[in-house]
């Protein structure tokens, strides 16, 4: 299924570029509001679309702008301001609204924006509802907003965020008891984004002390060298401070990488084979199913067979994580990016719960992170990223799909290797995992000349 505009998560490019302005995003907002419209009539309920943002400069034109064409279309656009992802999803779950979208680039650096959705239920749009939105496309220019445009964000975002929070303090049963981490000292980095404001709220609301890096967004510093894209402040502060451990977001909140007490850092696969093993261990793994991506390490399916439990892998993306959650009867899955979804607390991947839940488990074993990261003995693993002028079909590539063929045959069930392009950026992504670092390094050299071969690479 051939989709233009959108990728793995949304649309998303550098602000100011051929998709992501005004213009485009009115006539996204028309065509998002008919397609949502045919599938529940404005007269069949609520017809609030809820919006947040993360702290880009960009992003408060960029919502503007889509909620004129939202209400171009028929809906009711409400801003939710300043807001992590999954409380947006979570607000259109708890409120029942038609749709949520947050504007939003996640990881990406300031310059980039996006647009990202949710339909009721907090569940994110699957492949055949965005081909459908782009079909709906009006032609430029944009659509005048139908009546006067009204977004008074303050008191119904104030709303929002402390809905959010209150629910992580006070999920007991899921998460942590009020005051279960007095005596911790932790570190948290919310990457000058979205977080900065929820994450030290709910982990104070949990006697924890906090040293609050990436904390000052001015709406051109969000992943500026903090976050979970560049972890070496985090580490060298838990260092320094002697911290319990470290946390850090991405730019909206919905992943986070974690650090232990040595300054060591964890990666999505770490944190999902201590959640997997110990739910596991516990009875608390539904259908005894992790899901995972195709990006993950085969050391996670190890960890996980060898509690008892199996994995499923998935393509890139958590949305694709979350379907075959759905599918399988999981409660547990996510990325190696530190896109971590815990379904029995929330309805999308959620950083700082992916956070909590860790933390849960160093309580009930008290054991520190450093220990409970053992349980994962990864593969050698190497990748590297190519920017590429333009994304050709990898089936019309004969050089590097002999790569690809040799380097397994050679591996013979011992390793895999990984070719895509990336569904936000012009990057083709090379991944190789072998037996040792030398075959992985040989591998993905091997890969990337074949790569030059038939790609006009930057």
């Amino acid at each position: 299924m051939i989709r233009h505009y959108f990728g793995t998560d949304g649309v998303r490019g550098p602000y100011g570029g051929p998709v992501i302005n005004e213009n485009f995003a009115a006539r996204l907002g028309c065509a998002v509001a008919r397609w949502a419209l045919t599938r529940r009539p404005a007269s069949a309920g609520d017809n609030r679309v809820l919006i947040g943002r993360d702290t880009r400069a960009s992003g408060e034109p960029l919502l503007r702008a889509l909620a004129a064409g939202l209400s171009a279309g028929g809906l009711q656009p409400v801003s939710l301001g300043v807001l992590p992802t999954p409380a947006v999803a979570r607000q259109v779950k708890t409120r029942g609204s038609t749709l949520g979208v947050v504007i939003t680039a996640s990881h990406n650096p300031a310059t980039d924006n996006g647009i990202k959705f949710f339909t009721t239920g907090g569940a994110k749009l699957i492949d055949e509802d965005e081909a459908a939105i782009e079909s709906l496309l009006p032609p430029p220019p944009p659509p005048p907003p139908s009546g006067e445009l009204r977004l008074d964000e303050t008191a119904t975002a104030i709303d929002a965020r402390n809905d959010y929070c209150a629910s992580l303090i006070n999920n007991h049963q899921n998460l942590l008891p009020r005051e279960a981490l007095r005596g911790w000292h932790i570190v948290l980095d919310t990457a000058n984004g979205a977080t900065h404001q929820t994450s030290p709220d709910v982990l104070r609301a949990t006697g924890a002390t906090l040293a609050h890096l990436g904390n000052a967004p001015d709406g051109h510093n969000i992943n500026a060298g903090v976050g979970s894209e560049h972890p070496a402040l985090l580490s060298q502060t838990v260092q320094e401070t002697k911290a319990r451990l470290g946390i850090a977001h991405d730019g909206d909140g919905d992943r986070c990488v974690l650090c232990d007490e040595t300054g060591s850092i964890l990666d999505g696969d770490e944190l999902l084979a201590i959640l997997g093993t110990h739910a596991l261990a516990r009875g608390r793994l539904a259908s005894n199913t992790l899901v995972t991506t195709v990006q993950s390490n085969l050391g996670l399916d190890a960890a996980i067979r060898a509690a008892g439990g199996r994995t499923v892998r998935t393509p890139v993306g958590d949305r694709y994580v979350l379907e075959h959650m759905r599918a399988t009867g999981s409660n547990l899955g996510g990325e190696s990016s530190g896109h971590i979804v815990c379904a029995d607390i929330g309805p999308t991947g959620d950083g700082l719960v992916a956070a909590l839940s860790v933390i849960r488990v160093m309580l009930e074993t008290g054991k520190p992170l450093s220990e409970l990261r053992r349980v994962l003995k990864k593969y050698p693993q190497a990748t590297r990223n190519l920017r590429v002028r333009e994304r050709r079909p990898l089936d019309e590539l004969p050089a590097l799909q002999a790569a690809i063929a040799a380097i397994e045959t050679r591996f013979a069930g011992r390793g895999r290797v990984l070719v895509r392009f990336s569904g936000t950026e012009a990057k083709l992504r090379l991944l190789v995992e072998a037996e040792t670092d030398a075959e992985t390094r040989q591998g993905l050299d091997e890969l990337e000349a074949a790569a030059r071969a038939g790609l006009d690479v930057l």
